[in-house]
């Protein structure tokens, strides 16, 4: 099983922590902060970082830049707390991975964790094909099925890595944000099941995206997933068929106090990894650009 080192200062966070992963069959390891768990790393890569950000010695925001300058491949999600959000917000741009509120450590570590060792793994591959490749373009008609979002975004990030438009971190932050546009599609476009009730009630909230997911006429949605790249930047267009909203009222994931909320969670991962993201009128169409990484040779 994939292992992953829990990073924090707090022994009994640290325990928390790692007892929910080990939950989900991940193997834990242990360190009280950024400095034993770079001496850690080095020693022995774990599949993914998981740390706090308000550590002494090395803190959080220290760690992620460590992480990225020598260990690319291994990617890094933050544990947030309440105070701690414009930290999270500079890690995030600086090559976290993704992120956990503290606060709902039990309804999505395990999912945010296990989702983005799959998306590294991928990310990894093919790094020296296709070096005459100069432009791609693909569409794609899914179904409301999450399990076909990992081979998609692969795909996806395998055109990326032939054309070299980031490092390995980029990559791994477009393939988490790429995961995010399209969950949003399925689960809140198609499926129509918002946010709040998973912060409300994680079970009732699983329930009813699974009822739906065979309910007309949620069940006989589509997603479409469309992507461009060219060796300058990537354009993907993610399209639901659902009702839409207005994207006006969508509260600014920008903004760190709202960083502790599972709503605007996946819209704040893809502005931050994105280099442009607009919506359609209607809330249906999602655009995102990523330009290409100048420090990519």
């Amino acid at each position: 099983m994939p292992t992953v080192l829990v990073v924090d200062d707090s022994p009994m966070d640290r325990r928390l922590a790692g007892a929910f992963l080990q939950r989900r069959g991940f193997t834990v390891e242990l360190a009280a902060n950024g400095r034993e768990a770079l001496a850690a790393v080095a020693a022995r890569a774990p599949d993914l970082v998981l740390t706090d950000l308000q550590m002494p010695e090395i803190d959080g925001l220290e760690l992620v830049e460590a992480m990225r300058r020598d260990h690319p491949t291994v990617p890094v999600v933050l544990m947030t707390a309440h105070g701690s959000e414009e930290i999270a917000v500079r890690a995030l741009q600086k090559g976290a991975a993704s992120y956990v509120p503290k606060r709902n450590l039990a309804a999505v570590l395990a999912d945010t964790v296990a989702s983005v060792i799959e998306m590294s793994r991928g990310a990894i591959h093919e790094k020296r094909l296709f070096e005459s490749l100069v432009h791609t373009e693909a569409s794609f008609v899914i179904d409301n099925d999450l399990t076909a979002i990992p081979p998609l975004v692969g795909h996806l990030e395998a055109s990326l890595v032939r054309l070299r438009l980031c490092d390995a971190t980029g990559l791994l932050q477009v393939a988490v944000a790429l995961r995010e546009a399209i969950v949003n599609a399925i689960i809140h476009g198609n499926l129509e099941v918002g946010s709040e009730l998973r912060e409300q009630d994680e079970p009732a909230f699983a329930d009813l995206v699974a009822r739906r997911r065979v309910e007309a006429p949620y069940g006989d949605r589509r997603v479409r997933v469309t992507a461009r790249e060219t060796r300058s930047e990537a354009t993907y267009v993610v399209a639901d068929e659902g009702p839409g909203f207005d994207p006006a009222r969508l509260p600014d994931p920008t903004d760190p106090a709202n960083l502790e909320r599972v709503a605007g969670r996946g819209l704040l991962l893809i502005r931050t990894f994105m280099d442009e993201v607009r919506h359609s009128d209607r809330g249906t169409v999602i655009t995102m650009v990523k330009r290409r990484d100048r420090a990519v040779g």
